[in-house]
């Protein structure tokens, strides 16, 4: 199972411009069988991992169109 961390991690720098687009880039990256985890949750698929960030408010507004990662709000443990 791969923490979330990673995927907050994986975004930054990247802006998406669409959940479903961020969904296949985690699918991408880390395949389409793989299942997450968090702090608090876990045996997520990837857009269910995306709806749990989004809910906790993981991620802002990029400069063009599009979210990227909140970074101050990724936790470093």
């Amino acid at each position: 199972m791969t923490h979330g961390h990673d995927v907050l991690h994986m975004m930054e720098g990247n802006s998406y411009a669409s959940r479903r687009e961020l969904v296949e880039a985690i699918i991408a990256k880390f395949g389409p069988d793989e299942r997450f985890c968090t702090c608090s949750a876990e045996g997520m698929t990837a857009a269910e991992l995306v709806d749990f960030l989004e809910a906790k408010g993981k991620f802002m507004p990029a400069e063009a169109d599009g979210f990227t990662v909140d970074v101050s709000k990724v936790c470093n443990h």
